[in-house]
């Protein structure tokens, strides 16, 4: 099987969860989608006081390894079982979720770009970036409203390590880009990609 593995990154709130939930929406099941979120380290051996403090921005909070591997098994006609990450209890879950291969893999983080060995793995690299002050606000309601955090907390997280990393790991990248796009909501970009797609799948099934 011919597999496409398509990266979208950006920093926190810059809407790329957006513009990749719109592809899924639109090819459901013919496409596959895989959060580098899910491969945060786990952190059952530190106290959850004591997780809420760690740096999730910083490359080595993630075990990037595996998800190179799950990659190059998935290109290999394999399954692999994806980690799941519990954000309400800063570790991993007990459960995973089998992931099938498909023609078209779609991953999805803030830090895919950084890695060379799982950028290499990319077929088509896109960059979604918005304006800082937008960014912090969608991060706020996205985890008051989906992980139940304080404001105090994620305010304090994204001074202290959020908007460091993200200037030092995460807005460089974007010059390693294929393609840039201002927002998860950019209609030209999203049927640009949704024709890409359409004819890889069409492509692969002829």
């Amino acid at each position: 099987m011919k597999t496409t593995i398509i990266g979208i990154a950006g920093g926190t709130g810059s809407g790329k969860s957006t513009f990749t939930n719109r592809l899924k929406a639109h090819f459901g099941d013919s496409v596959t989608v895989i959060y580098h979120d899910d491969y945060y380290k786990a952190h059952d051996d530190i106290p959850f006081e004591k997780r809420q403090y760690i740096n999730y921005d910083h490359p080595d909070s993630l075990e990037t390894d595996l998800l190179v591997e799950h990659l190059k098994a998935l290109r290999a006609g394999k399954s692999i079982e994806c980690p799941v990450y519990d954000f309400t209890r800063h570790t991993r879950s007990s459960k995973t979720k089998v992931i099938e291969p498909s023609h078209v893999i779609i991953v999805e983080g803030i830090l895919i770009f950084q890695d060379e060995r799982l950028r290499d793995l990319f077929d088509i690299k896109i960059f979604v970036e918005a304006d800082a002050d937008e960014r912090i606000l969608r991060r706020v309601l996205r985890d008051m409203n989906e992980r139940g955090r304080d404001l105090e907390n994620i305010i304090s997280q994204y001074l202290t390590t959020v908007k460091p990393m993200h200037y030092l790991y995460v807005e460089p990248t974007k010059n390693l880009a294929d393609i840039v796009i201002n927002s998860g909501l950019n209609d030209v970009a999203f049927d640009i990609m949704k024709t890409k797609i359409q004819d890889i799948l069409a492509n692969a099934e002829s």
